[in-house]
């Protein structure tokens, strides 16, 4: 009995997550500087004519696009951080603990403040080039650290991989400081902008490059369930269940870092949402199974972050929140949460 009332309550729980990811999507169409009324949003859709005719270019040339980077970015970077958090045991664990974004934040900052050195007003160049030159930039720094973490996961064990990582993050950032300590202050204002984050500004032509990569990403991360499920276990029990570790740890390092370096390189730096959903899910979920949770995480990191880009625009006007700003708030509380209800961490795995 108490396993149908578990049953129930977790199909319950699906129910409300796909209202939710409806409810937020709707919601995205139809909330910015102009409102735009849901049935004509519909009418929109359907290729029929709306009131004004505006209305059809601001929903599928500007909302539509954002609306489909905000949920692959959100479903990316919490399964990313669920294997992260898995793959070394490590509830505090994110995407990002790789410094696979820090090799696609040096390549932003390199090609920024390289413009800006040159001579060139940043923000003519940009709007002339588009995201192209940028996105390439931090793709490149991404496919750096990749290799050289992957190289490194060769000859050391999976904590001492989490360490160089974490020091690897440290060394790069340490030249883009270097790097904006001596740019021109437009260059500087520009890699700001670029560091706190943003759904916006990729146009259906980049949208084949962003969106296949990351859906073959999602669906591959479905590949990895039975073997996360089995490192749960341990190394030992995991060989016994036929699941390789050495293996395992090769595949979820590339999968978790394209999702991270293709996020980092077309979104920015966007924290939290990695740390912090698969948490949420364990929580709800009441599991650690990550045949409930993988897919739970996607779904819930797409809400969040459309969600959080929303939050963006709540001032109003020309004037945006950074993304990064409002990610740390929704998620930070979560983080906190998780450490005041688990006094031991080693726990957060065990259910």
């Amino acid at each position: 009995m108490s396993l149908l009332s578990a049953q129930t309550n977790r199909g319950r729980l699906w129910l409300c997550l796909f209202i939710l990811f409806t409810f937020s999507a709707a919601l995205s169409l139809t909330v910015g500087s102009v409102r735009i009324p849901l049935f004509q949003i519909i009418r929109i859709l359907g290729g029929q004519q709306v009131a004004q005719n505006n209305w059809g270019l601001i929903v599928l040339e500007y909302r539509l696009p954002k609306l489909i980077v905000a949920a692959l970015a959100g479903a990316a970077l919490s399964v990313a951080g669920l294997q992260m958090q898995t793959l070394f045991r490590n509830p505090l664990a994110d995407p990002f603990i790789l410094g696979i974004s820090s090799g696609a934040n040096l390549g932003a900052a390199l090609v920024i403040l390289a413009i800006a050195g040159n001579g060139v007003h940043f923000l003519s160049k940009i709007s002339a080039l588009g995201n192209f030159q940028l996105t390439v930039a931090a793709s490149l720094g991404a496919l750096m650290v990749f290799l050289i973490i992957m190289i490194l996961a060769r000859r050391v064990h999976t904590m001492t991989l989490l360490i160089t990582g974490v020091l690897i993050g440290y060394i790069v950032n340490a030249m883009v400081r270097i790097l904006i300590q001596a740019a021109m202050p437009d260059a500087v204002q520009a890699y700001l902008s670029w560091t706190f984050g943003s759904f916006a500004g990729i146009a259906w032509s980049e949208m084949k490059y962003y969106a296949p990569f990351l859906m073959i990403a999602l669906l591959s991360s479905l590949l990895t369930i039975r073997s996360l499920n089995a490192l749960l276990l341990g190394d030992i029990y995991a060989r016994s269940l036929g699941v390789n570790p050495q293996k395992v740890r090769w595949l979820l390092i590339i999968n978790a870092s394209i999702m991270t370096g293709i996020v980092t390189a077309y979104c920015g730096l966007i924290g939290f949402i990695g740390m912090a959903v698969p948490h949420l899910c364990r929580s709800l979920f009441s599991t650690s199974d990550h045949l409930t949770v993988l897919p739970a995480s996607a779904l819930l990191g797409a809400i969040i972050a459309i969600l959080a880009d929303l939050l963006t625009q709540v001032v109003g006007g020309s004037f945006m929140l950074p993304l990064n700003s409002v990610t740390a708030i929704l998620g930070g509380p979560v983080i906190l949460w998780v450490l005041l209800k688990k006094k031991n961490l080693s726990r957060v795995f065990d259910r």
